[in-house]
């Protein structure tokens, strides 16, 4: 079973992708759809602040009738983090995130943002993970 560190190492962009918190929020939303990610970590002298997220964006900007122009991402962001370290599993991540309703989830190393796995992103190694044991089922079910 794969640690979060190497879900991902296995990852289209390895570089972490932040933002401030002090800049529009609408910097964010550029940067979410030019990467086609769904949230970004919020980093101020390099460590970790926040979390936004489109569902951030939804609930206190579209449904509030604010600015994305004017607000600052550190006015929206979701303050209280929730985190993976690099030797948890696709498992508890997925678990982390059914009971909290989340998703996306920092990797961090001693206060170090690693990255950040997607909800898609554990989905796919469980479907790799499962496929890879009943493969092993069925060969040795055949022997």
């Amino acid at each position: 079973m794969k640690t979060t560190l190497q879900i991902l190492q296995e990852k289209e962009y390895k570089d972490l992708i932040s933002v401030d918190p002090d800049r529009p929020v609408v910097d964010a939303l550029i940067i979410m759809a030019e990467y086609k990610i769904g949230a970004l970590v919020v980093l101020k002298n390099d460590k970790m602040v926040g979390i936004i997220s489109e569902r951030d964006y939804a609930r206190e900007i579209i449904l509030k009738g604010r600015s994305s122009k004017i607000t600052t991402i550190g006015e929206i962001m979701t303050k209280k983090v929730l985190t993976l370290s690099p030797s948890d599993t696709f498992e508890k991540g997925l678990q982390i995130m059914t009971e909290n309703r989340i998703r996306h989830l920092p990797v961090i190393k001693d206060d170090e943002v690693l990255g950040v796995l997607s909800q898609g992103d554990l989905v796919k190694e469980m479907i790799a993970h499962q496929k890879n044991l009943i493969e092993q089922l069925e060969t040795f079910i055949k022997n």
